[in-house]
């Protein structure tokens, strides 16, 4: 299994299907965006073998990612592939939910268990203005598959300051009032062309746990606030679900990393918010056999950095999320 030099067990790889999306989240990418050609993106064979190479390697948990990973043709035999790799025992999806409607259920015969679907707002106007081209009602009737499906649900919400921060968050969280789901309030990260809007615009925890209790009362802390994955969970009064809280700005959780990131054109990057990466696709395309890239991949995780340096204005400028995958 890959240790890092920090001894931090490294197992989970989140992996870019494509850095296109079908949406223009304001904290995300500009309107007028232009994706990379498809012959510069990991091909289905070559992501397979990447798959198989990971599991062998001590891999445990793969979740794919974007971009939007339902504009991938192949996703439903990527996610097959993944589900029947042997090492691998959990495979997951973040999506915008915009087209989970018609692949919920063949992701979940594929082997899919859970899905991460990115819903900001529950008022229309303001979802539409924070993804730009997005209607609210594809993401709910995406949401209601995935629960006929079986698939476990957890909503993500970047949390945008002056826009959704109030009302909309009480809103979300209702909802775990009723439903077992995961409602995560996530904040906003510095990236590339577009990091003064983000920092702009980050809300940190303290503040969202306030208009919480305001609302609510008092939140129950789950698990004495050990994380779940990145999440710190708390509970409000009665509720079936659970409220969680990605805080890599104002509570970095570095120390429990366990995870690197495959980018669509094949880059292994090693910290979300650090800028150091090894091109993967390079290799596979000039010959290397399983163990050079094993070899590969073990070396770059060795030198996987310690965590991320917002504390010292350091902001990762060589991608966009979008092309990074979350």
């Amino acid at each position: 299994m890959p240790l890092d030099q920090y001894r931090r067990d490294i197992h989970y790889l989140r992996i870019s299907l494509t850095d296109a999306c079908n949406l223009r989240c304001v904290y995300c990418m500009p309107e007028h965006m232009t994706f990379r050609p498809r012959h510069e993106l990991l091909s289905d064979d070559e992501l397979r073998r990447l798959i198989t190479l990971f599991g062998r390697l001590g891999f445990k948990k793969i979740r794919f990612t974007g971009g939007e990973p339902t504009l991938r043709p192949a996703l439903v035999d990527l996610v097959r592939h993944a589900t029947t790799t042997a090492g691998i025992a959990n495979v997951g999806l973040t999506t915008n939910g915009v087209l989970l409607d018609q692949l919920a259920q063949p992701l979940r015969d594929a082997g899919l268990t859970s899905v991460n679907i990115s819903l900001d707002s529950l008022d229309e106007a303001k979802f539409r203005h924070l993804t730009r081209w997005g209607n609210l009602r594809d993401v709910q009737a995406g949401l209601a598959a995935a629960a006929r499906a079986g698939l476990r649900v957890k909503l993500n919400a970047v949390v945008c300051r002056g826009v959704n921060d109030g009302a909309d968050v009480v809103e979300l969280a209702r909802l775990t009032l009723e439903r077992d789901w995961q409602v995560r309030f996530i904040e906003q990260m510095p990236f590339g062309n577009n990091a003064a809007f983000q920092t702009r615009g980050v809300v940190h925890e303290t503040e969202l746990l306030g208009v919480l209790r305001a609302a609510f009362g008092p939140l129950e802390l789950i698990d004495g606030g050990r994380l779940d994955g990145e999440a710190r969970l708390y509970r409000l009064p009665g509720a079936r679900g659970a409220i969680g809280f990605i805080s890599p700005v104002s509570q970095p959780f570095c120390a429990d990393c366990n995870r690197v990131r495959l980018t669509a054109d094949g880059v292994l990057r090693l910290c979300l918010l650090r800028d150091n990466e090894v091109n993967l696709l390079t290799l596979l395309r000039t010959g290397a056999s399983d163990d050079d890239l094993e070899a590969c991949v073990r070396e770059a995780i060795h030198h996987k950095p310690w965590g991320h340096g917002l504390a010292q204005h350091v902001v990762p400028a060589s991608r966009g999320m979008s092309e990074i995958g979350g």
